[in-house]
């Protein structure tokens, strides 16, 4: 299995979980999961992750994101939170 981490490393192995750094959380979400908790379509999530405003970590052919990126968007977006 080929894992591409987005613009700083690609990883070889069955079922790798590396962190990019130690705050990073090992607790990933799909982006179905992030789309429902955020009310917006899945592509929106899609848009986010590729354009880098949310880091997420490419498992083949989809995307996984951690809690901590999702808190660190939102964050960024609503900095009175």
């Amino acid at each position: 299995m080929l894992v591409k981490w987005p613009r700083w490393r690609t990883v070889r192995g069955a079922g790798v979980a590396m962190a990019r750094n130690a705050s990073m959380s090992t607790d990933l979400l799909t982006v179905a999961e992030i789309a429902a908790s955020m009310r917006v379509s899945k592509m929106t999530v899609y848009r986010l992750v590729q354009s880098g405003a949310m880091e997420g970590i490419r498992f083949g052919r989809s995307y996984r994101v951690s809690r901590v990126a999702v808190q660190r968007y939102l964050d960024s977006v609503d900095p009175a939170h």
